[in-house]
């Protein structure tokens, strides 16, 4: 399912944090949204799943407004792991996984057989069908989001919106939750704060600050040094990774971050070979 983001605006608190925002996310393909704390990629991702309505501009599903979609049709369009939840939901992980199939008519102690099998092989693929009796609120961070990624597995929709999805993880189960989402062919819109995470998994990059996408494009073509400095304050030096060619980060130290400065406001230019260092 292709997602249309049309200049896209919001405000909270009388002020704006998303401006003017536009992206095109095609049909299966894995949007990573990068950009400092308080860039705006959590209300970006708010205002595309329909949990929050824009100031101005439209978030379209295969071309049809989600406005004018009730919240039962919605949840059956876009499945949402949000970085906030509470962790005090006593009931078994089975039946957290198990609301992620209440828009599909069964709520929650209703459900099919059909329903358990689908949260239990969602369970299964995220490394978690060991904790399917245990009380949510007794897992660890990494447990949780393992969990919750499950819910969203479960509840089998074309559009995926997660935030921070792998905050808590470990490196390998970073890993593994990411090869999760690349296989699943969903539209996937992923706010990260790993550069290598997204330029590895990422079929395209926005890079958010203070509400402005500046730019937009391949993680080759974005992730260049001069970006990484202007936005992050960071010093680093691109590699081709030795297995794929593709550009990786190494970095160097702080560097000067200045507020006026944030990096191109277009996509850049593809890398020439002097640009990229070849280990």
């Amino acid at each position: 399912m292709r997602v249309d983001i049309e200049n896209l605006t919001t405000h909270r608190g009388g002020r704006p944090v998303i401006t003017d925002v536009n992206v095109s996310v095609p049909s299966g393909s894995v949007l990573g949204l990068l950009g400092p704390n308080g860039s705006g990629k959590s209300t970006l991702l708010r205002a595309v799943s329909g949990l929050s309505a824009p100031s101005s501009g439209r978030v379209r599903f295969d071309g049809a407004d989600i406005a004018a979609l009730n919240r039962r049709r919605l949840a059956r369009h876009v499945a949402v792991m949000a970085q906030e939840h509470s962790e005090e939901f006593e009931i078994p992980v089975l039946d957290m996984v198990l609301l992620g199939r209440i828009p599909h008519g069964r709520g929650y102690g209703r459900d099919s057989d059909h329903d358990i099998v689908l949260a239990q092989e969602a369970l299964a693929r995220v490394g978690a069908a060991h904790l399917r009796t245990r009380s949510f609120s007794a897992l660890s961070g990494g447990e949780r989001q393992r969990v919750l990624f499950a819910r969203a597995l479960a509840q089998d929709t074309p559009v995926l919106v997660l935030d921070e999805p792998t905050n808590h993880l470990d490196i390998a189960h970073q890993l593994e939750l990411l090869d999760l989402v690349a296989a699943t062919g969903r539209t996937a819109l992923v706010a990260l704060h790993d550069l290598n995470l997204a330029a590895r998994w990422c079929d395209a990059i926005g890079v958010l600050a203070e509400g402005h996408l500046l730019s937009l494009g391949t993680p080759d073509e974005v992730l260049r040094t001069d970006l990484v400095r202007s936005v992050f304050g960071v010093e680093s030096t691109a590699v081709a990774h030795p297995a794929s060619g593709r550009r990786h980060l190494l970095f160097d130290g702080r560097g000067p971050l200045r507020p006026d400065d944030h990096g191109p406001t277009n996509p850049p230019s593809t890398p020439t070979e002097e640009e990229v260092t070849t280990p």
